[in-house]
């Protein structure tokens, strides 16, 4: 849930600040360049800048260069239980912002002018018009993007592995399900994980199907 809300939030935010400035295209093809990297790749990259050594070594994590020069202990960023968590957590975030920002920005766009004008010329102020005008308005889109991301980060898999191998506190449903199959060889539950996770996506199809019929209908 904090993977989508982060998401979510940060790709909403970040649309409409974006849609008022002239380098808007080079803007958001820069925030969306994240998502045309791998989740392996993206994973590689990141391995390097959480990557950890003694305090007497030379650090080569980007990270631990800055903690390191501002004076303080390099940090596990990956082997430490209480934050190793987070930093996983920021990596999916870092590769879906972008990805909500294109859809929420389209659904931005789609705002009528005179209705915004109108508001401005009431006296609204422009928080006042993003929360009472603007989100109201693409709820719908939010929803769906919002759904999208929960599906992504219930299969989520390749970023768990090369990361920590889901050790460490780190496993998700996906990595398990790899482990009881094909480490442990226990193929009944590897099994039954695999229903679970399917049954877990569901709903959230099933939300997404009828949002879609509503809409049409709606036209």
């Amino acid at each position: 849930m904090l993977v989508t809300g982060l998401s979510v939030a940060l790709g909403l935010i970040i649309a409409v600040l974006i849609d008022r400035v002239k380098y808007e295209p080079l803007a958001k093809s820069l925030i969306f360049l994240p998502m045309a990297i791998s989740f392996v790749g993206a994973s590689v990259i990141w391995r390097f800048i959480y990557a950890y050594r003694p305090a007497s070594a030379e650090q080569i994590g980007l990270l631990n260069a800055i903690v390191t020069g501002l004076g303080f202990e390099p940090v596990g960023w990956l082997v430490n239980p209480a934050i190793n968590n987070f930093a996983l957590i920021a990596i999916m975030i870092w590769l879906q912002t972008g990805f909500c920002m294109v859809l929420l920005s389209s659904a931005v766009k789609g705002v009528p002018n005179d209705v915004l004008e109108a508001a401005r010329v009431d006296g609204a102020s422009e928080i006042q018009i993003f929360r009472r005008i603007i989100v109201p308005m693409i709820m719908p889109t939010v929803t769906v993007v919002a759904t999208t991301v929960v599906v992504l980060v219930l299969k989520v898999f390749d970023i768990v592995f090369v990361m920590t191998g889901g050790n460490l506190g780190t496993d998700v449903i996906a990595s398990r399900m790899i482990r009881e199959m094909f480490n442990f060889r226990n193929y009944g539950r590897g099994s039954a994980i695999a229903v679970i996770l399917l049954i877990a996506v569901i709903p959230v199809m099933v939300a997404n199907i009828r949002r879609f019929r509503q809409q049409e209908l709606n036209r």
